[in-house]
């Protein structure tokens, strides 16, 4: 690339650091901390930013997945039963196949149809010259999936509230930061109201908890996740790329691994190990930075010349406890790029989510690159 179009990339990322500085300045500031090592020891915690000793702290180092400050022990918190995130041995087995169907090969096709209807009417306005706030189209996506996936008993955009507002309280226990008075009362509030928008249609109530769990990790991803990646492809100059069929997927795994949705995976070691030379002893807390595992902090997405499939999957996690709903996500996002890419869009406006689980945008408009605007608004 040559003259303006070779500083694409370089602004898009400087975009995208708001969503860190902006609401989330203590985590960003902890992300960067030590991030020239691949294993830091600071106090009792562990921070580990390399990439293998990342695989390794997920696959071969014994966790405690109900410890406090821990994702297992917010989801459990939340859900006030056991969870994907804490179970283990045959527990654990028996509820990944419980979940298998719905968010496998053949339930994601089948849920394909309920969030491409939610492309095809929150985008249209674009065709007409109209603007389009992705972040509500992406919390509608993500709450009908959900709805559709649980044959829930909410509206789509109450189950994206709810689980929005539930992951808000409940992450507080286990991000860097401030926690406000009244966390517990308000994510216990949050998940009372998730449950009873998850009912299922047939009143059956079996599995409360893990529908609640299965709620919150998909909508906040979702919503954190596909306006992030947008953003990207319209400030770096990427729709040609997302417009080839053949290069679309690759696009949409570097775009993961750049965004990171979930950028920092608490987790407490269970025994004495030893990561990347530093050694770990049980009890000690180990912070797990996706971000700098899967390099995103260092190098650019590049559809072209990706990284290793093996080395940006790791956003999701690694092991038996890998995030199940990896193929969701790389399905919704490449349908969202295929969608958008024929209009080219820009962003006209942006504005952080301040208060989100995780790092996102609380609205990020866009228009289509050669729209005329509307003739009452001229």
């Amino acid at each position: 690339m040559t003259g303006r179009s070779s500083f694409a990339p370089a602004r898009a990322r400087r975009r995208d650091r708001r969503v860190y500085t902006r609401s989330h300045p203590v985590l960003f500031a902890l992300l960067a901390l030590g991030r020239r090592r691949a294993v830091t020891r600071v106090g009792g915690a562990v921070l580990v930013h390399g990439t293998e000793p990342y695989r390794q702290a997920l696959t071969r180092i014994p966790l405690d997945r109900t410890a406090d400050g821990t994702t297992g022990g917010a989801a459990r918190r939340l859900s006030a039963g056991g969870t994907l995130f804490d179970q283990e041995g045959a527990g654990h087995r028996a509820t990944r196949r419980a979940v298998a169907d719905g968010l496998g090969a053949a339930g994601v096709e089948r849920l394909r149809p309920v969030w491409r209807d939610v492309l095809d009417r929150r985008f249209a306005p674009l065709a007409t010259g109209r603007e389009v706030d992705l972040v509500p189209a992406a919390r509608e996506l993500a709450g009908a999936t959900v709805r559709a996936l649980l044959d829930a008993v909410g509206a789509p955009e109450d189950i994206a509230s709810a689980a929005a507002g539930a992951a808000a309280a409940a992450v507080r226990d286990h991000l860097p930061g401030p926690r406000p008075p009244g966390t517990a009362r308000a994510a216990a509030a949050a998940t009372a109201r998730l449950e009873a928008l998850l009912a299922p249609v047939s009143g059956e109530a079996a599995g409360s908890a893990l529908r609640a769990v299965l709620a919150v990790a998909a909508v906040n991803t979702t919503v954190a996740a596909l306006p992030r990646a947008a953003a990207w492809c319209a400030d770096a100059g990427f729709w040609d790329q997302a417009a080839d069929d053949r290069l679309r997927p690759a696009l949409v795994d570097e775009l993961l691994r750049v965004i990171a949705p979930s950028p920092l995976l608490p987790r407490a070691a269970a025994a004495d190990a030893e990561l990347g030379g530093c050694p770990v002893r049980a009890g000690d807390r180990l912070l797990l930075v996706a971000r700098h595992a899967v390099r995103a902090h260092d190098r650019l997405p590049d559809a072209h010349r990706p990284v290793p499939p093996a080395v940006a999957r790791l956003v999701f996690g690694a092991g038996g406890h890998a995030c199940p709903g990896a193929r969701l996500a790389l399905a919704q996002l490449d349908d969202v790029l295929a969608a958008l890419a024929p209009h080219r869009p820009v962003v006209v406006r942006a504005r952080v989510d301040r208060g989100a689980a995780l790092p996102g945008w609380r609205s990020l408009t866009v228009r289509a690159a050669d729209a005329r605007p509307p003739l009452e608004n001229r």
